[in-house]
């Protein structure tokens, strides 16, 4: 490097201090702005609410309040800086410290709007078991009878059972119990899927299906599910400021929705970046709040704490948030279980003929034993617990919750919104596109951090390593999480049947890929694995459904003329996901670097300025 353009001790001392500024405000933001909401969540429970209310309002406000704090902890630091450019470092670093994870995140809770169905496909021996809807509701009662039956043989001394009865969207019944002595470590209960005709188990190759984008999309899978559900939280967070951030740095924000400027560098994906976080902002701010509020009681325990000391309290508390029942203390007295499809015609009679959904036994066989019967969330834009509690060896009703509170209705509403269980296909199809624009939208921004930066580079052929690190990051993250999903689903395919925890090595095979695309993207000069990588992806997602009719004997054009709208759907998805990375794969070829000049053009200093 020549002395021109090496920096001088003076320069790179006030680099550091930049550096030691910018983390200072980081930290007070992250710590400073969660210690506020928590006592913003204390200092709700004074209003004149119910004590379950006040808690959970307090509980919703409290994001807000951490969201007011990071901002206002960057507006204080702000020094010479205009509000616009504090907020364009905030939204900067906000987007960057959590890019990778959130594009993870967007990517698989993107496709899992449509887990059934990728379920469906991941097990090909029961996808064409399909039931309409009137008959799934008209046999509710006698399928759950069927299935607790089964259990009787199945899960014998289990303390607690749940099974879900078919749907119009799948048309078998899911059962889970706890194990009653398992060894620490160890998985706790067990799943099975049934038979709704017969209650017996299906047999179907072991996968996690959809489950598996599911679990990951807040919780990170491998992670300890305490740690993983703190980090998305953590990383929610950090999504929630780069919203607010975003629209205080744009002030003609609507109007960025209708420009884009083709093939001008930093420009161009500055103006994507804008125009699809403009095309689904209402979508990203109630996805990313509604997924705080989910977690609610785990991210802000701090008022349940204060104010719900007893376990009544508690279980009140509870009651306003989940149908789940407790198992309680058995009466150690033997009686048998009364009948349960008289306990689910009972609900169909309150509800309606379609609104059954979970049946949740505790205590089975005990004479303090109790039933839940859960209504249905596919009809109602709520997720709040409605279910009658019976007694389990008599049948009487015990309870009948209709309703909870207005605050508990509100997380309920918003725990719906962010699911999209209610959504019939048009709607999800809505969901999954606005979505994975979100998607789209975080990976440009971390693209664009790259290009951004490397317009100012000295040596753009020899960028320092913190640059080189969020470069190959940013490949490993964008295309090799596609490599890594499609991986998955071959894996499905390929993999022995009998082999023991099947479903485990599926997913090792997901990491597996992903931790070689990011080695692959290490080795490689960062253009090329970029162009090779995209290529990968599309062409292993052009040949799945080839690799599915040779291994399931079902083209695409057998499941058009059967209308196995599930396996016809799954190819066109492969089909146009592989001609978009196709297309990604060619804009990176032509793309070439152009020659950098040492210093920032004038036009770019004053759009980063702006």
């Amino acid at each position: 490097m020549s002395a021109s353009t090496s920096p001088s001790p003076r320069n790179r001392r006030h680099r550091l201090g930049r550096m030691g500024s910018l983390g200072a405000r980081i930290a007070v933001a992250i710590f400073g702005g969660y210690a506020l909401g928590a006592l913003a969540s204390v200092a709700v429970l004074a209003l004149p609410l119910p004590p379950s209310q006040a808690v959970i309002a307090g509980m919703l406000a409290s994001f807000l309040v951490h969201a007011g704090a990071v901002l206002w902890a960057f507006l204080a630091w702000r020094g010479k800086r205009g509000v616009r450019q504090s907020m364009s470092g905030l939204h900067t670093w906000a987007g960057l410290l959590a890019g990778w994870l959130l594009y993870a995140m967007f990517l698989t809770g993107t496709v899992s709007y449509f887990r059934n169905e990728i379920s469906q496909w991941m097990r090909p021996e029961i996808a064409h078991r399909q039931t309409p809807a009137g008959a799934a509701a008209a046999g509710a009662a006698a399928v759950a009878q069927r299935i607790v039956d089964r259990l009787q043989i199945e899960a014998a001394g289990s303390p607690q059972w749940s099974l879900q009865l078919p749907t119009a969207r799948s048309g078998v019944a899911r059962a889970f119990w706890r194990l009653p002595d398992a060894a620490p470590g160890k998985q706790a209960y067990e799943t099975a899927i049934l038979d709704p005709d017969t209650g017996l188990k299906l047999a179907a190759r072991d996968t996690l299906g959809g489950d598996f984008f599911y679990l990951f999309h807040f919780q990170f899978y491998f992670l300890p599910i305490l740690w993983g559900r703190w980090l998305a939280g953590l990383c929610a967070m950090f999504m929630l400021t780069a919203i607010f951030s975003g629209v205080i740095i744009h002030r003609k924000i609507f109007a960025d929705f209708f420009t884009f400027r083709r093939a001008k560098g930093q420009r161009s994906w500055l103006d994507a970046h804008n125009a699809l976080a403009v095309f689904g902002l209402p979508f990203h701010l109630m996805i990313t709040y509604s997924g705080l509020a989910i977690l609610m009681t785990l991210y802000m325990p701090w008022g349940a704490m204060q104010a719900m000391k007893t376990p009544a309290q508690q279980q009140a508390l509870n009651a306003q948030l989940d149908e789940f029942i407790r198992p309680g203390a058995p009466a150690h007295v033997r009686a048998p279980l009364a009948r349960v499809d008289a306990m689910v015609r009972q609900a169909q009679a309150r509800w309606g003929t379609h609104q059954v959904l979970r049946v949740t036994i505790v205590n089975p066989g005990d004479a303090g034993a109790r039933v839940a019967v859960s209504r249905a969330d596919s009809a109602r834009v709520s997720m709040s617990p409605q279910y009658l509690l019976f007694d389990g060896a008599t049948g009487a009703l015990l309870e009948a919750q209709d309703r909870v509170g207005a605050a508990a209705e509100t997380r309920g509403v918003l725990y719906a919104l962010h699911m999209g269980r209610f959504a019939l296909a048009s709607l999800r199809w809505i969901y999954f596109i606005v979505s994975l624009a979100g998607t789209a939208m975080v990976g440009t921004g971390l693209v664009m951090w790259t290009v951004k930066r490397r317009q100012k580079l000295a040596e753009p052929q020899r960028p320092p390593l913190g640059f080189r690190l969020v470069e190959r990051l940013n490949i490993a993250a964008i295309a090799g999480l596609s490599i890594a999903m499609t991986a998955y689903l071959w894996a499905n395919r390929l993999l022995p049947l009998p082999i023991p925890h099947r479903a485990a090595a599926e997913v090792d095979v997901f990491f597996a890929a992903w931790c070689a695309a990011l080695l692959y993207a290490v080795l490689r000069p960062a253009r090329r694995a970029w162009i090779e990588l995209l290529w990968l992806a599309a062409a292993s997602m052009a040949l799945l459904p080839v690799l599915n009719a040779l291994t399931t004997r079902r083209p695409f054009w057998h499941s058009v003329a059967t209308h196995d709208w599930v396996y016809a759907g799954f190819d066109l998805a492969m089909w146009a996901f592989a001609a978009l990375h196709a297309m990604f794969a060619i804009y990176a070829a032509r793309c070439r670097p152009r020659p950098q000049a040492l210093r920032v053009p004038r036009v770019l200093a004053r759009d980063e300025r702006a």
